[in-house]
């Protein structure tokens, strides 16, 4: 039996177009569980400040805990972790303080993602993105040997101000996505 989580960002809900395909592509590819994730946060904005985002990192980790407390992830032969953003963080800092052999898709993911380790990821993320160092971020990937695709001035939702230039982008990352998902 297969298990797909969702872990959205702050903003960035499970129903938007990054987290919306991937899931159905996951269904398609056999993950027939899946959860979603929801947070709830209202702080204002974080971006920049890095007391406030441990803050908002600690209320969120503790939502997921208790949304997934009740999982037995003992039951499934393949567990995927798909994350957003702050999500990403999340994601694995879960699994690594539960010890869970799981893959992961990283959208947009934040320095502090890499303070976990990734044994089987690959990332995504935007030239253009105001919510990370991009340069820095790509060096944490390739230090953990996770593959990273760069979308030249695409933001944090990989997305530009060209509609039609965002339809292209989010198909080819959601080819990347499903090679990912059908590779073993």
């Amino acid at each position: 039996m297969k298990l797909a989580v969702f872990f959205p960002g702050i903003g960035y809900h499970c129903d938007k177009p990054l987290l919306y395909y991937s899931r159905k592509l996951a269904q398609e590819c056999g993950y027939k569980e899946t959860i979603t994730l929801s947070y709830s946060y209202d702080g204002g904005n974080i971006r920049g400040n890095e007391e406030k985002m441990q803050q908002v990192f600690e209320i969120l980790y503790a939502q997921a805990e208790k949304s997934l407390s009740a999982i037995d992830f003992n039951k499934y032969d393949e567990i995927l972790f798909i994350s957003k953003s702050v999500g990403t963080i999340i994601a694995s800092a879960y699994a690594e303080k539960h010890n869970l052999k799981c893959r992961q898709i990283l959208y947009t993911p934040l320095e502090y993602t890499y303070d976990y380790k990734h044994d089987n990821a690959i990332a995504f993320i935007g030239t253009s993105d105001p919510w990370s160092i991009v340069p820095e971020v790509q060096e944490l990937s390739q230090k953990q040997k996770v593959p990273i695709y760069v979308y030249e001035n695409t933001n944090h939702s990989l997305e530009t101000e060209d509609t039609l230039e965002n339809l292209k982008i989010l198909q080819d990352v959601m080819l990347k996505t499903r090679e990912y998902l059908i590779k073993r």
